[in-house]
């Protein structure tokens, strides 16, 4: 089956980490860009992070900069958000997906998901 399934969410205290992964079945992930994206209760979903294909250029929604990291590894098919010094504000459910990246010197808020591929989504609840 073709699609991106996430998983490593859960409950967290304020200041813990979490891994997410986004993991490709029955295509490459090398060959797509790929970003993060949260929906918390009642808002707006949002871009938290992106990482190209050629260049590995990567951006960061800027409230998580500095805590979050996202990297690829193409012999998993599968890229990974590093979430540290989690808040009670990163409390959503995240998912991946195929995205257009922004241009260079652009924000987040070019980023552009494809709709080609999305993950089921995982809950991230940072409580204490």
């Amino acid at each position: 089956q073709v699609q991106l399934v996430d998983s490593g969410g859960g409950l967290v205290q304020p200041g813990g980490s979490l891994r997410l992964s986004c993991v490709a079945s029955g295509f490459t992930l090398a060959y797509y860009n790929i970003g993060w994206f949260r929906q918390a209760p009642g808002k707006e979903r949002e871009a938290v992070s992106y990482i190209s294909t050629r260049d590995g250029r990567t951006g960061y929604l800027d409230s998580v900069k500095g805590r979050f990291t996202i990297s690829r590894e193409n012999a998993k098919n599968a890229v990974f958000l590093q979430m540290n010094s989690l808040k009670p504000d990163d409390t959503a459910v995240y998912s991946c997906a195929t995205v257009v990246p922004p241009p260079r010197d652009h924000g987040l808020e070019y980023l552009v998901p494809t709709n080609d591929y999305w993950s089921q989504g995982t809950q991230v609840t940072v409580s204490s």
